[in-house]
């Protein structure tokens, strides 16, 4: 059998520009979403993250006491001094923290792998003052009484006297609920590990996140020393917004709160339908699902909806974060990537994390092309007829990353006629090297 190899997997501009024609790109300007913001100070953040702890209660847990503290694999800003702050909070009270990661199979489902992930996000023992103990060990603590779905925890968190995670309160990328993404799912998938986690992904596809999550993690609650969390919620700009800390008896009801506060402050498309939309990056630190469902409109398992809004067409990935550590999760939502993607992509973490999900369609490689024009030139190919100047076009630096988007000249006409929207500057020719982009993503990332 003849073998294939990387290179024969790529589409040549040549190609493209047989099939679609010598296209010149859509000229592009520049908006500006306008978001009113009032985010905690950087000075402030680690005293805020003990104070957070400071409202737990921790009377049941014995004088030095062992707590684990749970951090997980996404690009939370502030993570580090969050996470800080909550080992200081914990020493303050008279106990002994230690960090755990509580990611589920990320890191390629192993204890190596997983203290990649954290140190990738600059959470190693040295930079937070901290013990990490890392394990894929885990401990069978029962089954749900309905369906006896077997309940697994990491088991250094298991020994220890009481349990902390650290989360973001966002909406998930999978389905929608109560309770999304945040404390509750940090406690039932990623302290569950690999077994726990794909535990969990199985029998969603039966019984939907929506109501495992509260009940397993309602039993989580009940049965172990959880003694709550610290909740962050960030807001458009992904600057933290709140950090509070959330105790067991109200774990569920506040995180149904938080998580509405999350849903008004998350940072959207300003557009609902679109031609093509090209992304400059993702990542599992930018989003669990690699770009977040809730921008794309896509969510790829087969038992959940997509979002009525946006609707996108065409969508062009132009590469992976170095944080995902080949990680592609996500990449199935492009229809067309560059071959830097590709290169960096590692099939065995990406699969590992999709079958571990259940969502295998996140990590289909799509269509590989050799250069940002050849890439843009077959989305714009496949939209239908339009004229250059009713093309919608945004190219933005990854679904996280929206305050700034390069939009083409139909969207730069919407945009002056709306008031949560800046035109930044005029629509010009894109300029390419080598065919590819030679202007700066446009919200660079801090």
């Amino acid at each position: 059998m003849q073998q294939v190899h990387e290179s024969d997997r790529i589409v040549s501009a040549e190609t493209i520009r047989n099939v679609c024609g010598d296209r010149e790109l859509p000229a592009l300007g520049t908006i500006e979403q306008v978001w009113e913001t009032d985010p905690i100070s950087s000075d402030d953040i680690e005293s805020r993250a003990a104070a957070a702890v400071d409202t737990l209660d921790l009377e049941d847990v014995p004088a030095g006491g062992e707590i684990a503290i749970g951090v997980g694999s996404r690009g939370i800003n502030n993570l580090p001094a969050i996470v800080r702050g909550t080992v200081e909070g914990v020493r303050d009270r008279g106990y002994e923290p230690f960090l755990f990661p509580a990611m589920g199979s990320h890191g390629g489902a192993t204890r190596e792998g997983q203290l990649e992930v954290l140190e990738a996000l600059d959470v190693t023992e040295s930079n937070v003052d901290c013990e990490i103990r890392a394990t894929m060990d885990v401990e069978l603590i029962g089954h749900t009484p309905d369906r006896d779905v077997p309940v697994y925890v990491d088991a250094n968190a298991y020994a220890a006297d009481a349990i902390v995670p650290v989360n973001r309160i966002k909406p998930h990328t999978m389905f929608a609920g109560d309770v999304e993404s945040g404390l509750s799912k940090m406690l039932v998938i990623g302290m569950g590990k690999q077994e726990g986690a794909k535990m969990a992904h199985e029998w969603a596809l039966d019984w939907s996140f929506r109501n495992m999550i509260p009940e397993i993690a309602g039993r989580l609650v009940d049965q172990l020393p959880v003694a709550g969390g610290v909740a962050i919620v960030e807001d458009e700009r992904d600057h933290t917004a709140i950090i509070e800390g959330v105790p067991a008896s109200g774990f569920l009801d506040r995180e149904a709160e938080l998580l509405e506060t999350a849903y008004d402050r998350m940072p959207q498309l300003p557009f609902d339908d679109l031609d093509v939309v090209v992304f400059d990056r993702q990542g599992k630190e930018i989003s669990g699902a690699g770009m977040d469902t809730n921008v794309t409109g896509r969510i790829l398992p087969f038992n959940e909806p997509s979002p009525e809004n946006p609707f996108i067409r065409r969508i062009y990935t132009r590469s992976l974060t170095d944080a995902s550590h080949g990680n592609a999760t996500g990449v199935g939502q492009a229809d067309f990537i560059h071959e830097d993607l590709l290169a960096d992509l590692d099939i065995e973490k990406t699969v590992v994390n999709t079958v571990t999900s259940g969502s295998v369609e996140n990590a289909r490689i799509p269509a590989t092309v050799d250069s940002d024009w050849a890439g843009i030139v077959a989305c714009l190919s496949t939209v239908g007829i339009r004229e250059p100047d009713t093309v919608r076009m945004l190219r933005a630096t990854d679904t996280m990353h929206l305050e700034r988007l390069y939009a083409s000249e139909a969207l730069l006409e919407e945009a002056r006629e709306r008031d949560d929207l800046r035109v930044v500057a005029e629509a010009e020719p894109v300029e390419l090297e080598d065919g590819d982009l030679t202007a700066p993503s446009p919200t660079p990332p801090e």
